[in-house]
This record gives structure tokens, C-alpha cells and sequence, in this order.
């Protein structure tokens, strides 16, 4: 039979690990709530320890850029650590690296993560999402669930911490960016980045840029 997982058995490993509630659930549901086997896992994972670091103060770091596409999607990005010294680490440069590449690929993504979109940004897309056709008819309690559930997909969509990371899609830049932590023992931040793509805002005489774009990230 398998084992129930409590709010207590979820306190309990975030306790001796650190990690992230979600991370726990997850990890004991894996384990079928064998708690050495649960840190065993996080551990493998880098999970175990990175969210006590996760509200110290990080001003070092770096800026990387990435031009992708013969030249025609560029991306700057701050990533920021805790000290010079892990700021020249290669495992942090590749970080800023991969998550560079990450913004080239994902360019539905305007946001670090879900708690930076503005609230004028989500009280539009709820004003969208209720408007729309399909639910106009449900009753009002079906039609709030599902506008809900739209709206949390939504903004997990303009959030890159919640992007699956392109070159690993069983893990997300979040747990990514954990590893890190954990591996480098510094608290690690996406602080900013812009994306640009050649000739947006442009008039052309092609409309299907966007598409093309998209097109050159699948191929490569």
C-alpha cells in the first residue's frame, strides 16, 4: 500500500533539506514517503540546501549575451551570485549561458518569473479570459474555476522560471537555477534581460517573421 504524504512528512524533509515545499511533495511521492531515499534524491538533483540560500543578498555576477539565428535574435541577460569568485566560475558562466539560450528559444516569455508580472498584466488577461465565448453559458462557480486554470497557464508561459529548460525538459529554469545553488554554495538570481529580434517594430513585407524566427530556433 502505498504511503500517504503528509503536511507533516513535507515539513519534516524541507527541515533537514532545505528545499522547496513542491520539491519535497514531490520527492516523497517518488520515494513513496521513504524520507532517506527523498534526500537522497534532492541531493542528486541539487535541490537540498538551495532555498536557505535563496534570500541572501546577490550583487556580483554577470552579463551574457547570446546571438543566435545569423545574427537575428540577440539576448542580454544579468545573472547575478553572490561573489566575484563564483562569478568566474565555468559552472556559472554556463548557467548564464544556457539561460540565454533559453530566452532566444522561449520568446513568449517577457517575464523573470510570475510575481514580476504586473498586476495590470494579469487583471487584462483575466478580463480576456472571461470574455471569451466558450464559457459565457457555464454556471458562474464552472466558469471561475476555468478561467482560473487559464490564467495560471498563462502566466507560467510568460514567466522563465517556469520554462522547461530546452536541453533538459525534466527539470525547469527554477530547479535549474537550484542546482546551481546548491553546487556553488551562493545564492543565484535572474536579476533582468531583453530579447531582440532584427527588424521587430519594422513594417516588412513578410508578416510571417515571427514564424520564421521560430522556424530557425527548431532547425538548429
Amino acid at each position: 500500500m502505498i504511503k500517504k504524504i503528509s503536511a507533516q512528512d513535507i515539513k519534516e524533509l524541507r527541515s533537514k533539506t532545505g528545499a522547496g515545499m513542491m520539491d519535497c511533495k514531490k520527492a516523497l511521492e517518488a520515494t513513496e514517503g521513504q524520507v532517506d531515499l527523498a534526500i537522497e534524491n534532492l541531493r542528486k538533483k541539487g535541490l537540498a540546501s538551495a532555498d536557505k540560500k535563496s534570500s541572501r543578498i546577490a550583487t556580483e555576477g554577470l552579463i551574457e549575451s547570446y546571438i543566435h539565428a545569423g545574427s537575428r535574435i540577440g539576448v542580454l541577460v544579468e545573472l547575478n551570485c553572490e561573489t566575484d569568485f563564483v562569478a568566474r566560475r565555468i559552472e556559472f558562466q554556463g548557467l548564464a549561458k544556457n539561460i540565454a539560450m533559453q530566452l532566444a528559444a522561449c520568446q513568449l516569455v517577457e517575464y523573470v518569473s510570475v510575481n514580476d508580472i504586473p498586476q495590470e498584466v494579469v487583471l487584462k488577461e483575466i478580463d480576456i479570459e472571461s470574455g471569451k465565448e466558450d464559457i459565457a453559458k457555464k454556471p458562474e462557480n464552472i466558469k471561475k474555476q476555468i478561467v482560473e486554470g487559464r490564467i495560471q497557464k498563462r502566466l507560467k508561459e510568460l514567466s522563465l522560471m517556469d520554462q522547461q529548460f530546452i536541453k533538459n525538459d525534466d527539470i525547469s529554469i527554477e530547479e535549474l537555477v537550484k542546482q546551481h545553488i546548491a553546487l556553488l554554495g551562493e545564492n543565484i538570481k535572474i536579476r533582468r534581460f531583453q530579447r531582440f529580434l532584427l527588424g521587430e517594430g519594422l513594417e516588412r513585407k513578410s508578416n510571417d517573421f515571427v514564424k520564421e524566427v521560430s522556424q530557425i530556433i527548431l532547425n538548429n
